[in-house]
């Protein structure tokens, strides 16, 4: 098997990784990006001015699809930079509960107050 043929293998296996294995973990973020590559020190400059309690939930829940800078990591519609010139807020709470799109559904994991929380704040970006 040759060089390229083996970058393509791999980087498919690392793509499938990623994908199948982060949206909505529970799991701690470690410090690190995955593969054990260093933390960028801008990696949570969207959360900047967030309540304490939006900045752990969103850490925990939504970091893994939605990136530190709310960019988005797994495609252009889990980018949340202005999801609030896009959605109401009430809009906002359905998807996070019911999921939907490629989104899982978070309202058996979420508490219906953390789920406002996260609404009320990701309706701010614009």
């Amino acid at each position: 098997m040759n060089t390229r043929t083996r970058l393509i293998i791999t980087a498919i296996i690392l793509l499938a990784f990623g994908v199948v294995s982060g949206c909505g973990s529970n799991t701690q973020n470690s410090g690190k990006e995955p593969f054990g590559g260093a933390k960028n020190a801008s990696q949570n400059d969207g959360l900047v001015g967030a309540p304490e309690q939006v900045q752990s939930l969103y850490k925990q829940s939504c970091l893994s699809c939605h990136g530190g800078g709310l960019e988005g990591r797994v495609g252009p519609k889990t980018n949340l930079q202005q999801v609030g010139a896009r959605l109401s807020k009430e809009q906002i709470e359905k998807q996070i509960t019911g999921g939907g799109n490629g989104m899982p559904a978070f309202g058996s994991k979420l508490k219906p107050e953390e789920t406002q929380a996260l609404a009320e704040w990701l309706s701010t970006k614009r």
